[in-house]
């Protein structure tokens, strides 16, 4: 009997889904978590094959963001598990909707491996979100604390590494329009940005493309299966900036999100592109104080834009992100202070030009 329903399940999936029957008969135990109660160590969540040997489980697709989270400079690995016979619904191409008991993990090494960040899909519809701590010696990793771990580790340069309490990880996934960050058709594309800060040229990962090719992105949009996606920009300085942006500040900073009446929309989308610029340039800042810049961006002036001194500082009230971080991108800094440099260059050029045409 329990032969004959496991023949018709595979049938089933086989009429439904388009599954192949032997890959339907030899399919791995699929494992939904309630949203409430996450598993109390890493190997439990489906990670691994082999949790002893850390060998990864045959599920998972390994990715690559092109605009990566600044962390600190943390070492990072991704993967994604999505349940058999399923697919990324994504004909809201700004916000996929995954499948129930799709998975998520993402890797934290400073040196070793210091923590792991997992996201699922329950059954009631929730994600759910929780933080695994290694043990020094690599062996295992844990469960961590509601509220997280402080001063987990150093990191690359001295400073001390957070992990992240449950309640931080929503006040960073639970503010844009999918929770799912990093794993969009922007960061996907085939057509990634070589000036992307901290995009290791080295990481491997599935594509955009390959996704579609499998059926485990369907729905996407014709114009975007026929273009690889990208950010438009005047140089590659700007797409790069814009890009970082997105990656860094528009999974807060967007115009679906919690922090949309605020008006400053710092995420690219399919719908509008990038209004970093149209919500930024010569726009009165809304944070005051002594010190602080009066506007968000001055083309031509970092210092006097506060976009650019709050990603430059590591004031625990002003910085941006608030969270995840305690040194400066540098990079990130250095990129931003010519994006604006340049953005001054063109607003002395454009005048001067139209000077030249009054005179003639």
């Amino acid at each position: 009997m329990d032969h004959q329903r496991l023949l018709g399940a595979a049938l089933f999936a086989l009429v439904t889904l388009g599954t192949p029957i032997w890959i339907a008969l030899n399919a791995p135990r699929w494992t939904t978590h309630a949203s409430s109660s996450p598993p109390a160590t890493l190997a439990e969540t489906g990670l691994y094959a082999d949790a002893r040997t850390l060998t990864l489980a045959d599920v998972l697709l390994e990715y690559a963001p092109q605009y990566p989270l600044w962390t600190d400079g943390a070492r990072k690995r991704r993967w994604i598990a999505l349940p058999p016979g399923s697919a990324i619904d994504a004909s809201d191409a700004d916000a996929w909707r995954f499948p129930i008991g799709t998975k998520l993990w993402k890797e934290f090494a400073f040196g070793r491996r210091v923590e792991t960040r997992y996201m699922e899909l329950g059954g009631d519809g929730r994600w759910s979100y929780a933080t695994y701590a290694w043990q020094p010696d690599e062996s295992s990793a844990t469960l961590a604390p509601e509220g997280g771990v402080a001063a987990a580790c150093e990191s690359s340069r001295g400073a001390l590494h957070d992990i992240p309490g449950r309640f931080d990880c929503l006040a960073c996934h639970e503010a844009s329009p999918s929770p799912v960050l990093g794993f969009s058709a922007l960061q996907l594309s085939s057509e990634r940005d070589p000036r992307a800060p901290h995009a290791d040229a080295r990481e491997s990962g599935v594509t955009l493309d390959e996704l579609v090719a499998r059926g485990l992105v369907r729905n996407l949009p014709a114009e975007l299966l026929d273009n690889a996606p990208r950010i438009a920009a005047r140089s590659s300085v700007e797409r790069a900036a814009l890009g970082y942006l997105h990656g860094n500040c528009g999974g807060c900073h967007n115009s679906r999100g919690a922090l949309a009446e605020l008006g400053l929309d710092l995420a690219w989308s399919f719908e509008h592109g990038s209004r970093a610029l149209a919500t930024t340039l010569d726009t009165p800042a809304k944070l005051q104080g002594r010190g602080l810049a009066r506007q968000r961006l001055v083309a031509g002036a970092p210092a006097e834009s506060l976009l650019f001194q709050r990603l430059a500082t590591r004031d625990p009230y002003l910085q941006m992100p608030a969270l995840g971080t305690h040194l400066v991108d540098e990079q990130a800094r250095e990129l931003m202070a010519a994006w604006i440099a340049e953005l001054g260059r063109r607003e002395r050029n454009s005048l001067a030009h139209g000077a030249a045409g009054t005179r003639r």
